[in-house]
């Protein structure tokens, strides 16, 4: 039987959809009309905490109770170069004029081959910060602008099979079988 080696998944590779929440048309209309923003050089703020209860029982003095509480999200900090497209500042800008609508998305770490490993959805999600470039005549690089977003939750959709399951969908030939997918 062959060995199975799973090493881990480089940070570059990796895809960002945005999905008009708002109905079931608007999502349907978004999800055809622009399948991947992509393009972003830096995604940062994958992050969740849970809060923590604390509760002081009568009578026990030497601990107190600890219970798990609601969970805070980090917001997503999305970068990429300056484009002729300007979809990210247009629903930036839509928010800025008391019209934007909040947007699902979904942000897709790929390995080397181009297969999805890992995908995170977050939910209702919103812009809340833009960061222009910084521009200076005296260096040559790219110009980059930010976008922060708000969001109200992150999933973690698992697109390969479970390690430990991944003996198990070995072919004799010894290559894997992922022709399950991506699940969302």
């Amino acid at each position: 039987m062959a060995i199975v080696r799973l090493d881990p998944v480089l940070a570059y590779n990796f895809l960002i959809t945005f999905v008009d929440s708002t109905s079931v048309l608007a999502t349907l209309a978004s999800g055809l009309q622009n399948l991947v923003v992509g393009g972003f050089s830096e995604c940062s703020g994958l992050e969740g905490s849970l809060q923590v209860e604390e509760y002081k029982e009568g009578g026990n003095n030497s601990t107190t109770l600890k219970f798990p509480g609601r969970m805070n999200w980090s917001n997503i900090t999305l970068k990429h170069g300056v484009t002729v497209n300007t979809g990210l500042w247009n629903w930036y800008s839509q928010y800025m004029n008391g019209r934007g609508r909040r947007r699902d998305g979904l942000i897709v770490l790929q390995n080397d081959e181009m297969i999805p490993v890992a995908v995170w959805k977050f939910t209702r999600a919103f812009p809340v910060k833009w960061t222009g470039p910084q521009l200076n005549a005296a260096q040559n690089s790219v110009a980059v602008e930010s976008l922060e977003i708000a969001h109200e939750g992150l999933q973690l959709m698992t697109a390969l099979p479970d390690p430990g399951d991944l003996a198990a969908s070995l072919e004799i030939s010894g290559s894997i079988d992922i022709s399950g997918g991506i699940g969302v």
